[in-house]
């Protein structure tokens, strides 16, 4: 998957959507202008803009996601680690851990994740 980087309103749009999808685009627009005070071209070409990143599609004016929310944070943790730890879990969590303090339910979601993905 390629880079997709969001601005701050890119991303409070795209919640919009996603919170909501399949939305009718006459729908968002409502939303958007009460949401966000954007006007119906507005939406349009932010709407076209997520379209163009493979985030979401507009298709007989039904918006839905190309992307789903979960794989797109995914993405964006996988690259965040990727470039601020070089790739590395154990700096992150080293790095998370360092100014707070894990809870014991917090230590096992952890350990389970961590079994269900071990390698083989």
């Amino acid at each position: 998957m390629s880079k997709i980087a969001l601005t701050e309103m890119e991303s409070r749009f795209a919640e919009l959507i996603w919170d909501r999808e399949p939305v009718p685009s006459g729908e968002l627009v409502r939303l958007c202008e009460t949401e966000l005070s954007w006007k119906k071209s507005t939406t349009y070409t932010m709407l076209k803009r997520l379209e163009s990143k493979g985030i979401f599609e507009n298709r007989s004016g039904l918006v839905t996601a190309v992307l789903k929310k979960e794989d797109f944070y995914a993405e964006q943790s996988k690259q965040f680690v990727e470039e601020t730890f070089e790739g590395s879990l154990p700096r992150f969590l080293a790095a998370f851990t360092r100014s707070r303090k894990l809870s014991d339910n917090e230590i096992d979601a952890f350990l389970k994740i961590i079994k269900e993905h071990k390698e083989e």
